[in-house]
């Protein structure tokens, strides 16, 4: 079996709504991939208690292990810290899909994504919008029951998503230099969130090894 590109999910995490609702579509995004794609989801990596600090450079390590990246921008305000996984992700030229759902669309850009511009633009980028609201309505029509709402919503959200993370991976990368200057790169990424995120990656090899597996699927 070909192993799966990983993608890093980002959003919101702070209520059972959100929770669930990660959960659920991260498992129609594999089941409807046929395994292709597999999501590595925050929630499912911190603790309920534990230090700040062990939080950040956790999810940070999995932003830069992952081969891809899923952003949730739903919200009247962006959730801060999908807004600084989607920063450090565009730093390492990661892939990346953002979707939001929300049927709210103020925005400064004359696209109308509903955040703020300085959140758009980026190379290797693709966007899904869709209005929430509305596909609810279309999934709920006919008497459907719950099982059915989700069935129908959750299979068409994920079918638009694995198209967007298929096109996006097939983007090339930005140019980087020789092997040196991209292990110095990585290294240099690594090193500035501080706090003792570097200390994660101490094992010998363990970015060459990342870098390698990226280079073989067409990543970096």
């Amino acid at each position: 079996m070909t192993t799966p590109y990983t993608i890093y999910f980002a959003g919101d995490l702070f209520d059972h709504k959100h929770l669930i609702g990660n959960a659920i579509l991260a498992s129609y995004i594999e089941s409807c991939s046929n395994g292709q794609y597999k999501c590595i989801v925050p929630q499912n990596l911190e603790q309920p208690t534990g230090r700040g600090v062990f939080i950040r450079n956790n999810d940070l390590r999995a932003v830069l292990e992952c081969d891809l990246g899923l952003f949730n921008f739903d919200g009247a305000d962006l959730d801060s810290g999908t807004v600084a996984e989607f920063m450090y992700a565009k730093a390492l030229d990661i892939p990346a899909v953002l979707f939001r759902s929300d049927l709210r669309a103020r925005s400064e850009s004359p696209d109308r994504n509903g955040w703020n511009v300085m959140c758009s633009y980026y190379p290797r980028t693709q966007i899904v919008r869709f209005n929430g609201m509305a596909r609810y309505k279309e999934a709920a029509q006919d008497g459907a029951t719950l099982a059915q709402i989700t069935e129908r919503m959750y299979n068409r959200i994920a079918s638009e998503l694995i198209a967007a993370l298929d096109q996006v991976r097939q983007e090339p990368p930005l140019p980087k230099g020789d092997q040196r200057q991209l292990l110095s790169w990585y290294q240099w990424a690594v090193r500035f969130p501080g706090s003792g995120y570097e200390d994660l990656f101490a094992a010998p090899g363990y970015l060459e090894q990342i870098i390698e597996r990226k280079q073989e699927r067409g990543l970096l």
